[in-house]
Parts: C-alpha cells; sequence; structure tokens
C-alpha cells in the first residue's frame, strides 16, 4: 500500500475543524485549504473527527470509527435503498451497525452509560435491540444518513486539499473511551468484569502537564484476546483512519509499549504501574501492509529507552515540542540542538499554552533564560517577536515537518488556549476568525516557509 516519503520537508498548521469559524464542513474547510496553500503550507494537523462526550474532548469519543455530527450544519436524509447510501451501509457495517445501535439506545435510555442499561441491552440481547430499531428506525436511518454525509463531505474536502498540495494529517489515539459503541459491542477485547466495569482504567504518571498525572479512565485492552483475532480492531481502525487522512498520529504510542495501569477505584494516577504489551507484534502486522507505516508517533512525557526502540524499529518519526526545550538538561530532545529529522516539531500542541501565553506567564528570571537560548537580547523584548523566533526556529530546525497551531501564527494569548490537561471546564471551544488573517500573515509565512525549504511539495 502508500508509501510516504516523511524526509520531504514541510511545514503545516495545527488546527481543528471545531475551531473554524463555523465551526462545521462547510465552505470554511475551503477557504482554509486555500489559506494553506496560499500561505505555503502543505499540511493540515487535525484532532480526532469523533463524537466527544459533554466535555468536547475529541480524545474520549462514542465511538472509535463514527465522524461528529456537530461538524455538519444540515444533512440529505435518504431512503435506506437510496443505491450511494446502502454503498456506505455495507462498506461500513463493521462499525456502523453497532454505532447505530448504541446511538438508538442512548436516546431510549435518556443519554445513559451503557453500563447502566438494563441487562437485557447492556448484554446486547438479539430480540432486545430489534425491538429497539424497530421502535426508532426513523432515528437509525437519521445516524446512517448523518455518517454518510460526514463521511463524503471529509473525502470530498481531503481530495481538494491534494489537488491544493496539502495533506491531511490525522490524530488515533491509543485508547477508546469505556461508554462507546465498541466497548459496548466488544467486551470481550477490554479488561471489564461481569457488569462491564473496569477493574483498571489508563492514564499517565505525573509528567510535563501534571504533578499528579492523568487518569483518563479508559478501559485497558484485552490483549491476548486482540492478538488471537489477528489485532482486526487494529487494522480495521488504521485502515479507516488512512482512508480520512494521508498518515496519521498515534497518540501515547508509549502505550503500545507498555501501558500505565490504574486501579480504578483511585482518583488521580499517581499510583499505577507500567504493565507491557504486544505492541511490537502489532506494528509487524501492519507494516505488511504499508510499504512505510504512515504514522507518527506521539512519543511526549516519560520515554523508555525500549518505546524509543519500537519507534526506530519501524521508522516512525517522533515528535518534540519547543516549549518543553529550555531546560538544563544538554539531551533534552525538544532543544532545537538535538532535534533530527526523524521527528516533527511543534512550538505548542493542543495540550500546551499557546506560545505567548506561555512565554508571558514564566517568571521574569525564566523569560530571560527563554530570550537568551533564542538568541535575543536587549530590553522589553516583546512577547511577539518571542513567538516569531520560536516558530522561525520550528522551520529552520532539522526535523523532516514542523507544525505551528495557528494561534502561534496569530500571536494570541492565554485565552486562545485549546485545552488544559487534567480539567474538564472550558475546553475545547477556541475559534478564530476570518478577519484574524491577514493578506500581510499569508505572504509573511509564505516567505519564512520557503526560505527555510519546506516549501509545497506535489507529491501528495
Amino acid at each position: 500500500m502508500r508509501c510516504i516519503d516523511f524526509y520531504q520537508r514541510r511545514a503545516g498548521v495545527l488546527l481543528h475543524p471545531t475551531s473554524l469559524p463555523s465551526g462545521t464542513l462547510d465552505d470554511d474547510t475551503l477557504r482554509w485549504i486555500d489559506f494553506l496553500a496560499d500561505a505555503g503550507f502543505s499540511v493540515w494537523q487535525v484532532l480526532p473527527l469523533g463524537q466527544p462526550r459533554s466535555d468536547l474532548s475529541p480524545y474520549q469519543c462514542y465511538s472509535a470509527f463514527a465522524l461528529n455530527p456537530a461538524l455538519l450544519k444540515e444533512y440529505r436524509m435518504m431512503e435506506n435503498d437510496v443505491p450511494e447510501l446502502q454503498e456506505f451501509c455495507v462498506a461500513q457495517q463493521y462499525w456502523l451497525d453497532d454505532y447505530v445501535l448504541f446511538c438508538i439506545l442512548k436516546l431510549k435510555f435518556s443519554g445513559a452509560v451503557w453500563y447502566e442499561w438494563p441487562v437485557s441491552y447492556r448484554d446486547k440481547d438479539p430480540d432486545a435491540l430489534a425491538s429497539a430499531l424497530e421502535e426508532y428506525a426513523t432515528e437509525a436511518l437519521q445516524f446512517r444518513c448523518q455518517q454518510y454525509e460526514l463521511y463524503q463531505r471529509w473525502l470530498d474536502l481531503k481530495e481538494y486539499a491534494n489537488t491544493r498540495g496539502i495533506q491531511l494529517f490525522g490524530d488515533m489515539p491509543v485508547f477508546v473511551a469505556h461508554d462507546s459503541a465498541d466497548v459496548w459491542a466488544h467486551r470481550e477485547q477490554f479488561l471489564l468484569n461481569e457488569n462491564g466495569m473496569p477493574t483498571l482504567v489508563a492514564g499517565v504518571p505525573p509528567d510535563y502537564f501534571s504533578d499528579i498525572g492523568q487518569r483518563w479512565g479508559n478501559p485497558h485492552f484485552n490483549w491476548d484476546v486482540m492478538q488471537a483475532e489477528g489485532f482486526d480492531f487494529w487494522m480495521q481502525r488504521l485502515n479507516n483512519h488512512l482512508t480520512l487522512y494521508d498518515f496519521v498520529r498515534i497518540d501515547h504510542f508509549r502505550g503500545l509499549e507498555a501501558s500505565w495501569m490504574i486501579d480504578a477505584n483511585c482518583q488521580t494516577a499517581i499510583d499505577g504501574y507500567w504493565q507491557p504489551v504486544p505492541g511490537d507484534n502489532l506494528l509487524a502486522q501492519l507494516s505488511e501492509e504499508y510499504t512505510n507505516l504512515p504514522i507518527i508517533a506521539e512519543d511526549l512525557g516519560f520515554i523508555t529507552e525500549q518505546v524509543i526502540a519500537l519507534r526506530k524499529k519501524y521508522h516512525l518519526p517522533g515528535m518534540s515540542v519547543l516549549q518543553f526545550g529550555f531546560d538544563e538538561h544538554a539531551d533534552n530532545p525538544h532543544k532545537v540542538i538535538n532535534i533530527t529529522d526523524d521527528r516533527v516539531v511543534y512550538t505548542g500542541t493542543h495540550d500546551n499554552n499557546t506560545t505567548r501565553g506561555w512565554y508571558e506567564g514564566l517568571p521574569e528570571l525564566v523569560q530571560k533564560q527563554v530570550t537568551d537560548s533564542l538568541g535575543l537580547h536587549g530590553e522589553n523584548i516583546s512577547s511577539e517577536v518571542v513567538v516569531d523566533t520560536m516558530i522561525d526556529n520550528a522551520l529552520a530546525c532539522p526535523a523532516s515537518m514542523a507544525i505551528i497551531p495557528l494561534q502561534d501564527i496569530l500571536h494570541l494569548d492565554s485565552t486562545a488556549r485549546m485545552n488544559v490537561p487534567g480539567t474538564t471546564e472550558n475546553n475545547w471551544q477556541w475559534r478564530f476568525d476570518w478577519d484574524d488573517i491577514s493578506t500581510d500573515i499569508v505572504h509573511n509565512m509564505r516567505q519564512r516557509i520557503e526560505k527555510c525549504d519546506r516549501g509545497m511539495h506535489t507529491n501528495v
């Protein structure tokens, strides 16, 4: 299958579709692609496109395959026998049928989590499910039409982006949400008790983002079952993503070497242990289907030699984040001097503060250390100059790909932050306005990108 050359120098922008002015897949998306191309970028990175829960986190979705209906302003209702809808439903049956059942049962039980449904529905009694499908036939058709419309719009967008020299860069979390169609429909693939509840949940120990770690609450995989099934779930998932994107980041790649196991009764992630998992076997199977695995490994946080070896064994680029590169450790992989061509470099990610917000929040002494490290000297160095220097460092460094959040291109402060890890309030809601993007910004970014030999590539 496809071969991706990660070692062509590229520049891209990180922006989730919900941060477009409309927040939906309408004409804004085409205008956005045109902006990227005109400004010299060749990559658009997004966050997961799934349907989030009430906290809006795209990393905790109701399905590992379904796209978020909130990305639609409107859609066309069709009859079940319309050929294009039938074709879509047959092609996507491996996940779509379970998702539709899950959604109508969410309606039937007023949004309750699946493990609190009546036992016959929780445990997928065939008669109960058939009765629900009959009762909610109109809603079931609605959910199918929504997914058809979302997939079609996104694939049309991908085609347009590729014709304009833009590659789409997706994001796939390692874990899936407990309250999801995937876990409800395939309980045997997860470590759950007889009532559908996990005894151990996923997360990460204390790291850059949180002193108490992050307790995500996702159930852990039953890797013995998954491996015995030939990693079908993973193969379907990655193939699905690589239909939607040109390449994909595996969020928390660390979890394919070992997973942080947290007792479900523990309210933080401090107490836990690393459990090895057969990610090597999974990646070996994936590599048989792809000439080069079109995968970027999110390898932030506590990374061991074993994780590094696994990434390098399959020639997967890792990540470097410039905001993390200003400590006293000479071997810090986020320092510009240590960044190599097998990295994707960021000024910051969706979990970081904006670069301006980050800099302005530093103590004055640390600000001086940052500006000195960046080669900026003198009095009253502005935040905007710091941000631009960080962007230029990302573009100029040896990393194969440089990704800049739009907030940094626009010099925005902390009010434009996308997410604060470990919190659930007021995240994932930022949007820009087209008035924010001037003609000067387009011309300026194109010059800076071309200066660093990251201009548009024709072979997308």
